[in-house]
């Protein structure tokens, strides 16, 4: 790189951090304060990105934090409600966990092994495991956008509340939930070809009185090594859950053979 062009792009750097901070103090809150206490410029940029094409108006609070990533709930220019998912620099063994969902899969041959990549391709993995289900008619928060480590979703819930986990709201009528996610499993393998590997009460929303999957991220296809054993996890989950609540579930294998079409399990 020459001389001149290492000039213009240290100059085009200090006019984008400059347009960053203008935005925030336009737009500033307690939220904005927190993002720029948490948050590396990288990820800031990929936000003031989001902001500047409209796809991001308004941040507000956080409805969910983990280790991994935190959930914001925002607003595009329209009014509609958006859930910001960023996902954080991690722990190496969270890092650890990324692998076996990201390894064996296609869609992510020769991805680099160092904690951003890594990171940057979870987030790209979610979103098209959402745009998949979608596709299929499972209902999942539909995606929106994605770069990087930030990711934009519809948002399940209203006015800044997230719908209820089933594991923080018990289903009213759960035989009908339960014959609903055993349809939206047959989808998810069967058109979607995928698995969500990851299925419990604590990931499943009751919204409008269906039920919405979300926490896509670590959904393999089916060629991936561990899909069949992942499947078998799920189903087992969703029975047990469901059992205590007094449904007649359907036998693990019957299941299974209804989810895939197949006679083995």
């Amino acid at each position: 790189m020459t001389f001149r062009k290492r000039v213009e792009k240290k100059l085009h750097e200090e006019e984008k951090e400059y347009e960053i901070e203008q935005l925030m103090k336009e737009k500033r809150s307690e939220e904005y304060e927190v993002l720029e206490e948490v948050f590396d410029r990288s990820t800031l940029m990929v936000i003031y990105d989001f902001m500047n094409s409209g796809f991001i108006d308004r941040i507000y609070g956080v409805v969910k934090a983990g280790k991994e990533s935190r959930v914001y709930w925002g607003k595009d220019k329209a009014g509609n409600e958006l859930a910001i998912k960023i996902y954080l620099t991690v722990s190496a063994e969270f890092r650890k966990g990324m692998l076996k969902y990201i390894e064996g899969d296609p869609r992510f041959k020769g991805v680099k092994r160092d904690t951003r990549s890594l990171i940057f391709a979870w987030a790209q993995k979610e979103f098209k495991n959402l745009e998949q289900a979608l596709a299929a008619k499972v209902k999942v928060p539909k995606p929106i956008a994605v770069r990087n480590n930030v990711l934009i979703m519809e948002f399940i819930g209203k006015n800044g509340i997230s719908a209820p986990s089933m594991k923080e709201a018990l289903p009213e009528n759960p035989k009908r939930i339960y014959k609903m996610l055993i349809t939206y499993l047959e989808r998810l393998y069967q058109k979607a070809e995928l698995v969500h590997g990851d299925l419990s009460e604590y990931n499943i929303m009751i919204w409008r009185g269906r039920p919405v999957l979300f926490d896509m991220s670590q959904a393999v296809p089916l060629s991936h090594p561990m899909a069949d054993f992942l499947l078998n996890r799920d189903i087992a989950n969703i029975n047990r859950f469901f059992s205590r609540l007094g449904v007649e579930v359907v036998p693990p294998k019957e299941f299974y053979k209804v989810v895939t079409g197949s006679d083995s399990a």
